[in-house]
């Protein structure tokens, strides 16, 4: 995960640290929005990911985040937190397809592939 995160924030200019909790919103709202019990076993079997969930703090995002909480939160949600971090979304699809790559080779096409067709509003990146 370390060659990932030090990837993304190279060219996103966020500091690693701020790379990890990306990524790690990410892949909290896989793991709250996917229905899917791959997305447990993509967590697990990728390196780094539950460390990376661990890391958003679970939660915060200021009054935004709360915002669209209160209409179902969800992918906008999501968005909100990552542009929240000052990233914009051709930076936020960069991070995706990199994390989507990495999972994919440690937990397998099949699995993320699943995670991504169950999961609202990430079938662009399959």
């Amino acid at each position: 995960m370390q060659d990932v995160l030090n990837r993304i924030a190279a060219e996103t200019g966020l500091t690693v640290e701020k790379a990890q909790i990306a990524v790690g919103h990410i892949l909290a709202y896989m793991k709250a929005e996917g229905t899917d019990p791959a997305v447990e076993t993509m967590i697990a079997e990728t390196p780094g990911a539950a460390e990376a969930i661990a890391a958003t703090g679970g939660g915060g995002g200021g009054i935004m985040s709360s915002v669209m909480g209160a209409f179902g939160g969800g992918i906008m949600a999501l968005g909100s937190k990552l542009m929240g971090l000052g990233l914009d979304m051709g930076q936020i699809r960069m991070i995706a397809t990199e994390l989507i790559t990495y999972a994919k080779q440690n937990a397998g096409a099949e699995t993320v592939d699943r995670v991504i067709a169950t999961t609202p509003g990430l079938s662009q990146f399959a």
